[in-house]
């Protein structure tokens, strides 16, 4: 009889079936991936099915669950797992896949067929592809290629569905918004513990040892300091991007808590950029603001905005102000042009660009100094620290891998800045998909300055976010009947809070008679 039922269960969801399947399967391959022995699967299994039981009930708690994980997956206080990083991510991600896919009628497909789906599945299509690469003579090794690719592409197409999927309502989209703020507000005062307090157990284990030549400055005088994140440099772009977005929602909502609230989150985000060291994060905090100038369409936001930028940069390229704080020493030293480590970096490339030229598709994706023997005429570029995203995309997949990589970029964030400018009518509305652009635009250029993009818990809430933006036209009906229950209630409390003090100024006269 249950033969049955899954029979005709299968015959009239067949495609919906065959993704399930292909699902699990990748489950398991990433189990067995990951180094679990057959008996720890086997006593993982009963776990496994209870838990999926449970996500059926609650499963806006495991989409909560994958955002909280994701920020901490990185915190050096938390217990290494036996797992690689992306693991938990991932699982999670999958079994939120699964359930959309199980009750597909309470979730909305037809907003994930988009141009930004298009750039990402071609993105994974050519990742994808490299698997076959084997520039270095060593073979083809799927474990290798794969490791690699989940990270550089898959992690980006969960992050779309996952975000485009669930977060399908005003309600939670403002949700996401309070959580993301809490874990940010969290970031900036675990890096002023560390400031004040000093390290932990673990994170001074780290920062002495496979921290210490980038994180320990000037003799020992400066401390480049990485809160809740991997290392300074993911932290202090991370808390650019997020202080780039929150501002842009605080000086276009209409619901003053939301305002307050996202102005908090902004502001102490912009402090924690400093204590980080990161030059690059000056930079990405300035493109995302100057991408709003332009997407905000409004003359009385670019012209306070330019000008109040044009005087922080001029203040830190020309002048001496705030040269006593050492953080801000090494800011300003991005504007340096004769910066040694600047060289260094532009040395390197100049030896990749060599080797490159024999080599279009790069050495392969997962391919490192590991791989790579000695006498092999590639070695020397695998042992080349790229010191940024796009150089690692650049050395990995070679100049056909960067140049899709980029124009898939493109496609998409142009994409969502056209719904931004012209299909949104709300300007509140706007105000979110341009935040969540102007975020992007900041990451992305942190990717191009640093090893950022991919990183956790970067990847997730930056890929995440645009995919919202393509979301947005179709929750904007609900979102105006939203708005506008909130504006009452705000109205109401405005009106009473008038009359008390209308009652107390009379009641205090009378007395005063």
């Amino acid at each position: 009889m249950a033969n049955t039922a899954f029979k005709t269960y299968a015959q009239e969801h067949g495609g919906r079936v065959s993704l399930l399947f292909l699902l699990f399967l990748l489950a398991i391959y990433q189990f067995i991936h990951a180094g679990f022995s057959a008996f720890a699967i086997v006593c993982i299994i009963p776990l496994f099915i209870l838990a999926i039981f449970a996500t059926f009930q609650y499963r806006m708690f495991v989409f909560w669950a994958l955002c909280l994980i994701n920020y901490f997956i990185q915190f050096k206080n938390l217990p290494e797992l036996p797992i690689p990083t992306s693991l938990p991510n991932e699982m999670l991600e999958i079994i939120l896949l699964a359930m959309a896919l199980i009750n597909a009628g309470s979730h909305q497909f037809e907003r994930t067929a988009n141009i930004m789906l298009l750039s990402i599945l071609i993105w994974c299509g050519f990742c994808t592809i490299e698997v076959l690469n084997d520039t270095c003579n060593l073979g083809i090794n799927i474990g290798a290629w794969y490791t690699g690719a989940r990270l550089l592409a898959f992690q980006i197409l969960y992050a779309y569905l996952v975000y485009i999927l669930y977060i399908n309502n005003p309600k939670i989209l403002i949700q996401y918004f309070v959580i993301w703020g809490l874990l940010s507000l969290f970031a900036a005062f675990w890096v002023w513990k560390q400031q004040q307090f000093g390290f932990t157990a673990a994170e001074n284990a780290w920062i002495q040892t496979r921290g210490r030549s980038t994180h320990i400055l000037q003799a020992g005088t400066l401390i480049r300091y990485f809160s809740t994140f991997s290392d300074a440099a993911n932290f202090g772009i991370m808390m650019a991007s997020t202080a780039v977005a929150f501002i842009i929602f605080a000086i276009t909502t209409k619901i003053k808590k939301h305002r307050y609230y996202f102005l908090l989150v902004g502001v102490a985000c912009v402090w924690a950029m400093f204590p980080s060291g990161t030059r690059t994060a000056i930079a990405c905090l300035m493109a995302g603001f100057v991408a709003y100038i332009f997407l905000s369409k409004s003359f009385k936001i670019a012209i306070p905005f330019t000008i109040v930028f044009t005087l922080f940069v001029f203040m830190l390229a020309f002048t001496n102000i705030g040269n006593g704080n050492g953080q801000i020493r090494r800011m300003r030293s991005a504007f340096n042009k004769n910066d040694a480590s600047k060289g260094a970096r532009a040395e390197n490339q100049e030896v990749m660009k060599k080797y490159l030229q024999d080599a279009p598709w790069g050495i392969g994706i997962g391919i490192g100094y590991e791989n790579v023997p000695a006498n092999n005429k590639y070695r020397k570029l695998s042992t080349l620290p790229p010191d940024s995203e796009y150089v690692f995309i650049w050395q990995h997949t070679g100049i056909v891998g960067i140049s899709v990589f980029l124009i898939t970029t493109i496609i998409m964030l142009g994409g969502a800045c056209w719904i931004v400018f012209f299909s949104l009518k709300s300007p509140s509305l706007r105000g979110v998909g341009a935040g969540l652009c102007c975020a992007f635009v900041s990451q992305q250029l942190g990717g191009y300055g640093n090893q950022v993009l991919m990183q956790f818990p970067s990847c997730l809430i930056i890929y995440g976010g645009l995919s919202l933006v393509y979301a947005l036209p179709f929750m904007e009906k609900e979102w105006i009947e939203y708005e506008s229950k909130l504006l009452a209630v705000q109205t109401e409390k405005e009106r009473q809070k008038l009359e008390k003090r209308k009652k107390l100024r009379v009641t205090t006269w009378f007395k005063w008679i």
